[in-house]
This record gives structure tokens, C-alpha cells and sequence, in this order.
């Protein structure tokens, strides 16, 4: 693996918060979910829990972080109790209003939105309040937001039973410089200006991450990588700006499925995507 130290340099501006979505619900909404890069990731995290997670029992899942619910939906669609933690007023009502119109096409029951309860604390907060752990962890596009997310992963391993498995997912810090480097953005790379500041409008992440920073926090907790996907390892870097037909969206799905575990390809995917494991 090529060094993966990063420059150093105090003119660097950092975030000095954490990011939560409160006044941003509508951009979060836009930017995440309604391009075509957005669905790209839906669809390629229901492919991937679909394949990694569909033959669980009937589990107690933790979801930290709600998003707009679709992570929680399918988990609730597969019979698993859900806690879910969204610190988000904003985001908490998005997701409400997602599952209750879910409930109403059929496609929840009455019987699973009671498996639900919510709790409105942010990871820190709701951990410090636990008293038990969890067989299932779920815990996707947090750890970016926050300012120290080694504490967090810590957090997140200390809410993970024995015996139990993590649905982990990270924006990958590689794939951002290379993105940058492919649009000409030399000197943004080189002074290592890849992370957001945590204020205004722009939603990019505070703390991007690599894959070795996860492997070794996952080592000081005690948990193994039992697999390692990269999602959108193709969709951020075609040279066209034109929506996808929909012939070659498909074609891409089929591509992004077929590499999102191949080296190098995996490496370059907008997210990394861990199941990691607590021995019993």
C-alpha cells in the first residue's frame, strides 16, 4: 500500500464542531439523495445489505444516525427491532415522515413501526446513557462528521456485543484527493484543503477517512473486518455529466457490483463500507 501520511500545515482551516443537519435538511436531502449519485449509493447499499445482512435472525439493531430512514427501512421491512439515534430535529422529522409514508403504501406494517423507538441524542451523549450493548450496529456516513472520529468509532465498538456484527460505512479520503486531482485541483490536494469546514452550505465532510485508520481503530477495539466494499468505485469518475440512460445505469450498477471488492478498485469507491465483527 502506497504511504498514507498526510501533509502537515497550520494554515489548514479544520472544523472545531461537529456536523449535524439541523437547517440543512432540504440540502442534505438534494445532495445526498435526489442526484443521480445519491440513488447510486441507495441502490448499491440495498444490493449490499441485501447480499451481507438479509439472513440475519430477528435482531436488536442499533442505527446510529437516521439519514432519511432508508437504512432504517430496511431494516424494519426484515423484522429486526430498530433503535435508531439522529441528533437532527429536522432529520428525525425527514425520516418520521419516510417510514410513516411507508406504513401507509404497505410497504411497513403497523407491527414493525412498533418495533421502532427513537432516541434524539448524538453518539456521544446516547453512548455515555447506555447500559447495554447490541448485536447489530449500524452506523453509516457519521463518523465524517464528526471532529474526532477515533472517538467515535471507540464509541460505536463499545456499543457492540460480543458475538455481534457492524454495518460500518466512512467517506473515503483517497477517493476525494483523487476526485480532486482529476478535476485539476492540484494545489487543494498538495496543502491537503480535501476536508470541509464544518460551516455554511457545503456538505463536505469534516473528516474524511482512510482505510487504514479504520483498520487500525478496529484492531485497538478488539473488532475484525470481515469484509471490505467500496461504494460508487465508478459512478464519481465518469467524464460525462449527463444522467444516465437508464441501459447504462444498469450496466453501471452491474459494474460497480462486479469491482466493489476487486483491487484497486475497491480502494477508490465515494465510500468504504465495513462489516466488522466482535469475537464471542
Amino acid at each position: 500500500m502506497p504511504d498514507q501520511s498526510l501533509p502537515s500545515s497550520s494554515r489548514v482551516r479544520r472544523a472545531t464542531a461537529d456536523r449535524h443537519f439541523d437547517g440543512l435538511a432540504d440540502k442534505f436531502e438534494r445532495g445526498f439523495y435526489s442526484t443521480e449519485r445519491g440513488q447510486v449509493r441507495l441502490e448499491l447499499t440495498r444490493r449490499l445489505l441485501e447480499e451481507r445482512f438479509a439472513n440475519l435472525p430477528a435482531s436488536e439493531v442499533l442505527e446510529i444516525g437516521a439519514g432519511l430512514g432508508q437504512t432504517a427501512l430496511w431494516w424494519l421491512t426484515h423484522g429486526h427491532q430498530l433503535t435508531l439515534v439522529e441528533p437532527s430535529g429536522e432529520m428525525r422529522e425527514r425520516a418520521q415522515q419516510r417510514l410513516a409514508e411507508s406504513a401507509e403504501q404497505g410497504v411497513l406494517t403497523e407491527s414493525a413501526l412498533a418495533r421502532l423507538a427513537w432516541s434524539g441524542e448524538d453518539l456521544q451523549g446516547f453512548s455515555g446513557r447506555a447500559k447495554r450493548q447490541w448485536p447489530v450496529v449500524v452506523c453509516h456516513a457519521v463518523l465524517e462528521w464528526l471532529v474526532a472520529p477515533q472517538q467515535g468509532f471507540a464509541l460505536l465498538a463499545g456499543l457492540l456485543a460480543p458475538g455481534g456484527v457492524m454495518s460500518l460505512s466512512v467517506f473515503n479520503r483517497d477517493a476525494l484527493a483523487f476526485s480532486n486531482v482529476t478535476k485539476g485541483n492540484f494545489d487543494k490536494t498538495l496543502e491537503d484543503r480535501l476536508a470541509g469546514w464544518g460551516t455554511g452550505k457545503r456538505l463536505t465532510p469534516i473528516s474524511p477517512l482512510r482505510d487504514a485508520e479504520i483498520r487500525q481503530w478496529a484492531s485497538d477495539a478488539g473488532l475484525e473486518v470481515r469484509e471490505l466494499t467500496g461504494l460508487r468505485v465508478f459512478h464519481d469518475y465518469l467524464r460525462s455529466r449527463e444522467p444516465l440512460s437508464n441501459t447504462d445505469m444498469q450496466k453501471l450498477l452491474e459494474l460497480e457490483c462486479r469491482h466493489w471488492r476487486t483491487v484497486p478498485f475497491v480502494y477508490l469507491g465515494r465510500y468504504l463500507h465495513y462489516e466488522l465483527v466482535r469475537p464471542a
